[in-house]
């Protein structure tokens, strides 16, 4: 598990040098500013650089992907406009692998599987729509996924990523009728209490752009009961 390097009050730091930064994100936290108008987690970031590092000015950070909005786990931002291109390319090339955890209630129809889905986003509702076949405006969904824990009322799923799309694992599961722990979008009978949905960004590995080295992070769970349960014993 990576070392916490810092954990203030809505900011756990799990990497970071002098290029990039990755960080825990909590449920409820946006990436990127919104219409909501909420703080973005962006913002939070810069002002944990601005204050470490007693920067004057603007700080720059750049977004390379996005976690929705009740999932949980690690988002990377770059700290410099030169290493932003590059991490750029290492998603688009799949040469960063993330690992995510997923709680559902069904069992899967197979213990390991790959889904290939033809995805159609509707963005009146913010929503994607799952088909088995390709259809006009559908993109095609890839992921893996192999069920790593039976818990007392649920399921641990581990998902790798094939493609990116948008709410690709949550629409891929409950379209095999496993739809995630409070996700009411996708199907789940109940939120939870903090608008969360168990779908963790678990691990991510890659070999940094500029150093050329390994970088290997791993997310802690959330502080939750179900989540707990899910912790292999040691």
């Amino acid at each position: 598990m990576s070392k916490v390097l810092s954990n203030k009050s809505n900011l756990q730091v799990l990497f970071e040098d002098n290029h990039i930064i990755i960080v825990n994100k909590r449920a409820g936290d946006i990436v990127q500013g919104d219409k909501t108008g909420d703080k973005p987690l962006s913002d939070v970031v810069k002002e944990y650089i601005k204050d470490k590092y007693n920067k004057p000015g603007n700080v720059y950070l750049g977004t390379v992907h996005r976690l929705d909005r009740p999932t949980t786990g690690l988002v990377i931002f770059a700290k410099t406009s030169k290493v932003l291109p590059r991490l750029n390319s290492l998603f688009l090339s799949k040469d960063i692998k993330k690992t995510y955890w997923a709680v559902v209630k069904n069992e899967p129809p197979k213990p390991a599987d790959t889904l290939t889905h033809w995805l159609v986003k509707n963005p009146k509702n913010n929503k994607s729509k799952a088909h088995s076949n390709e259809v006009p405006g559908s993109k095609k969904a890839i992921l893996h996924y192999k069920v790593l824990k039976k818990l007392d009322r649920y399921f641990l799923l581990e998902i790798n990523l094939e493609t990116g799309r948008h709410h690709q694992i949550r629409s891929q599961l409950a379209t095999i009728g496993c739809a995630i722990k409070g996700d009411l979008k996708y199907g789940f009978d109940r939120s939870n209490k903090d608008a969360s949905i168990h779908l963790h960004a678990k691990h991510i590995e890659f070999i940094h752009p500029v150093k050329k080295e390994p970088v290997l992070v791993d997310a802690p769970l959330p502080d939750d009961v179900v989540w707990k349960a899910c912790l292999f014993d040691r």
